[in-house]
Order: structure tokens, then sequence, then C-alpha cells
């Protein structure tokens, strides 16, 4: 049936209602969650689904700081994002969970509707007390903060469950890693929950009794943020404050019965080779093949031996080692600090051209490898054998990648952030643009865009002191030479907490959350 074409003030009425619908806090034509570190197990840092911000209107006329929660402590932790929870006896509301390191995690409204939290948990038991690492004579940070829940933690939205690792000092002076479940409509423990880090595996290695290595969370930080996959959590351990004896560990939890699936130890025979990545979460393939990057440590796999220092490892679900590489000059990095573990690795999207499956990490030397993740490429005592080696920034990475429409982005220490395109699956040599500013500790950047098109790179700068506040940062995707809009812009209106070593932005329904030293910062349009 035929009708009669809308007049042009009609059509423009039903645009300006479906604009104020959009601009609506909680209404969103296609909402997304961000349940997991950088948005996905390939942690590639992009929600493509984002419609509300664009590259017009994120700027200092139209775009600021919102609101702020107060929390209990540091946010180490990246923010996470559910929406349309229902959280009893109070409705529906979109959820952005964080998680402190005074060991509490929080629910709060994720569009300032509700100005207290939505629930709050402490996971401390009885009298237990946060864990500092000064208790053992060391000194973690300059600021001297708790060490309670340094890791992401992880959210299966189908069964409703935010799981978290909780390290906390017991009343006799000792610490203990706990393995939590919680409902994320009210915080409250499941499945029996939390239950105690506890391993051990054959080893000679450091602080071996009797041929055996067991795991002690006085030596060990939980820093990486946790994975699900195919029903179950993984988290890995580097040194706490590099108090020997210490490893990398990494080990497996039943998702629904929190029991302990698999154990893995990279340096059961040796020493170190922790695994920290700046935070930055293990990777996951579709195969379900998982990927890690280990730091300076004990590496003699190329002479028969089961260590593995400085290398980038694939595992498969049961923690066994599938494929490995590692630098040539791996002697080198272990020696001066300069470990592959500063970050994650950024999984790609299928490359056209001689090799399809790709993973992107960086050192803290300033290396670019680009790896093979069907032939990683083992160890030779001359040359990288792997798609690419690209010398990157001369402060090198502690921090980790983000992609989007063909590109990879990377900022290094007291570098600008930069983009690197993609062709027939190899890196351009050099960077195609660079962020007009430099960041201090590096970034590691997330993205927003509608699919391939309004694309931002959001990246925060939180100096070298860590006492000042952070600055949020936004830039054209496809130019970073342009800024579109930083937090100092408009003089203290946008000002944000206290900058946390290696945070990550989370852009989700045309907000960004920023956590902070005491804060969770919220910046959306005005």
């Amino acid at each position: 049936m035929q009708t009669e074409p809308r007049s042009g003030s009609f059509a423009k009425c039903c645009v300006l209602v479906m604009m104020a619908l959009c601009l609506l806090p909680g209404w969103a034509a296609a909402q997304v969650p961000v349940s997991t570190w950088h948005n996905d197990n390939l942690r590639d840092g992009q929600n493509t689904h984002e419609t509300i911000l664009t590259l017009s209107n994120v700027n200092s006329a139209t775009f600021g700081k919102l609101f702020a929660y107060s929390v209990d402590g540091q946010l180490n932790a990246e923010p996470l994002y559910i929406p349309n929870v229902s959280i009893p006896g109070q409705g529906k509301h979109n959820v952005v969970y964080v998680a402190t390191q005074n060991d509490s995690v929080y629910a709060f409204d994720a569009d300032g509707l509700v100005t207290t939290p939505l629930w709050q948990t402490s996971l401390l038991i009885g009298a237990e007390s946060p864990a500092y690492c000064t208790v053992v004579g060391l000194v973690c940070t300059a600021l001297q903060l708790p060490l309670g829940i340094t890791s992401t933690p992880v959210i299966d939205t189908k069964g409703k469950t935010i799981y978290v690792l909780a390290l906390t000092k017991q009343t006799d002076g000792t610490y203990i890693d706990r393995f939590h479940a919680l409902d994320i409509t009210t915080g409250a423990e499941k499945f029996g929950g939390p239950v105690v880090i506890q391993a051990s595996v054959p080893g000679t290695g450091a602080g071996s009794a009797g041929g055996m290595i067991t795991f002690d969370a006085s030596h060990e930080l939980q820093r990486p943020g946790l994975l699900l996959l195919n029903g179950a959590v993984y988290m890995a351990w580097g040194g706490l404050a590099s108090q020997d004896p210490w490893h990398g560990w990494v080990m497996a939890y039943d998702a629904t019965t929190l029991a302990q699936t698999a154990v893995f130890n990279v340096s059961a025979d040796g020493t170190r080779a922790g695994i920290w990545q700046s935070g930055g979460g293990l990777s996951a393939d579709s195969s379900g093949n998982i990927f890690l990057q280990t730091g300076d440590g004990t590496f003699d796999v190329d002479a028969g031996g089961v260590d593995y220092g400085d290398t980038f490892l694939k595992l498969n679900g049961t923690l066994g080692v599938l494929d490995y590489f590692t630098p040539y000059n791996q002697l080198i990095l272990e020696e001066q600090d300069l470990d592959v573990g500063g970050g994650a690795g950024l999984i790609l999207p299928q490359q056209t051209g001689t090799y399809p499956h790709e993973i992107v990490g960086a050192d803290k030397q300033g290396n670019i490898y680009l790896v093979d993740r069907d032939n990683m490429g083992g160890y030779s005592s001359s040359q990288n054998n792997i798609i690419q080696t690209l010398t990157g920034s001369a402060g090198g990475y502690i921090n980790s990648p983000a992609y989007w429409n063909g590109a990879v982005y990377l900022g290094g220490v007291n570098d600008f952030l930069s983009r690197y395109t993609l062709k027939k699956g190899l890196l351009s040599t050099t960077p195609v643009s660079q962020s007009p500013t430099t960041f201090g500790q590096g970034s590691t950047p997330s993205v927003s865009a509608n699919g391939t098109t309004q694309g931002i790179v959001w990246a925060i700068d939180v100096g070298t002191s860590l006492r000042a506040p952070c600055v949020l940062h936004a830039y054209n995707a496809l130019n970073l030479a342009q800024e579109l809009y930083n937090s100092t812009q408009a003089g203290g209106r946008d000002k944000a907490g206290n900058g946390v070593s290696f945070i990550v932005p989370t852009i989700a329904n045309g907000k960004v959350y920023v956590g902070t030293a005491n804060q969770l910062d919220v910046y959306g349009l005005l």
C-alpha cells in the first residue's frame, strides 16, 4: 500500500525524538557489556557498538566529567559494565563494577541515577586486614598502599557472576589468596565460595622442598586480569615486590564448582619468570588456546629444561604448553630487566597473507613482536624466527596494545601514543600517526567506534609521580595527531582523581569510566 510521504517538519521531529532518546541515561540502541579486561578475550580494547560518542561531540564544549563515586581504596582493576541488571528492591540499572586494593567490590549505577552504591561487599573475613608488602619489609610503591584486589575481575553475564581474586592478611600475619564468585545483583557469595588458593607442583627451583614447589601468597601477586573461558576461570601470578623466592604461576578453577582444575609453574626448576603484564589479562583465541607473556627469570627450554623466562607462551585449557617464542637476546633482556612480560598479547582478527593467525606483544626494551600463533618460532640464539620484530618506543613498553579497523595502537614510556597499520598481516614499520602529547608511564589505550566509523582512541596519562590527577585523552583513531579532548581543557571542571599505574579506560553506552586512587570518575556528554 502506498502512503503519503512525511512532511519535513514531522520527519525532523522524529529525528529529534530519537536523538533525545539516545541521550537518555540507560537507553541505547545496542548496548554491549564490558565484562572482562580490555573488552574481550582477544584483549583488543575495542567497543565497536558505541553510537553516542562521536568525533564531533567529544570536545570540551559538549563532553566532560559528569560525576564521581568515592571508594575505599585504589582502583587498579579496570571498571566493568553490565547493562540492565535487576537489583533486588531497586529495579533495573546499568551497572559499573569496581574492585579496590582495600578488598572491596562495588556495584554503582552507571548513569549516576543513584548516588550511593547499589551494593558493596568487603572480601575481608573476620579480623583480617588488607595485605601490605611493607609488612614483610618491602616497598611496593612510593605510596605504601594495600594490595587487596589488584587484578581485573571477570563477569559471566549469563550466570550473573563476578569472579574476583583477593589477597588478605590474616591475624597471624600470614597472607592468603581467595577466589570469590559473587552474585552481580547482590554481591553475595555463590557456589560455596570463597576458596583458598593452594597449589604444589614438582620442581627443584627456588623455594623448593623435597622436590616440590608450593604456592606462597606472601611471595606472589595476582596481577593479570582474570580470564573466563569454556567454563573455567584462569588466573596468573608474578612476584610480590620481587620478594624471592617467587615464580610465575597459572591456575584454572571451575566456574561453577570453584574446584581447581589445572596448575602450571613457569619456572619450576628455576626462579621468577613471573606473569604480571601490567594488569593485562591472559589472552585466548576462538580455538580455546591461551596466551601469556612472562617476565625475567630462568630460561632453559632450549637445553631441555622446563623454565620459560622472557617468553610468549601458548597453553591449552589444561595448561599444557603447546608452543612458545623467546627472543634471541633473552639473556640480555633478563640481565637488564627488559622482559617481554610488561603487557598482554593482542590477538588480531584473521589476516590476509601468509599468516592468518597472529598475536602482537611488546617488551620493556621497546621491541614490538608480531608472532604467528600457529607456529610461534621457539628460540634461536641468532635471530627471532617470527613474522616481524620492530623497533618501537625508546622508552620501552609496560602496557598493552589495542586494535581497531586494521590498526594497532601502542603507547611507550615517556613517549607518544602511536598507530601502526596492518596490510596483509604485516605491521607498518613506523607509526603512521602519533599523539601530540607524551605519556609518562605509557598507556594502554581503549577504542570506541560505531563499527568502522567514528573511531576514538582513549588513553590515560598517569604522569610519573602518581600523586597528581591523571589526565584522560581522546584522539581521532584514524589520525592520532588530532586530539579531540583532554580533561585539562576546561580548567578544573573535569579534573580526575590521582593516577594509578596501568589503569585502562572503559567506554560503554556514551560514557567513559576511569578508575583512580580513591574514586571512579565518569565522563560523558554534558
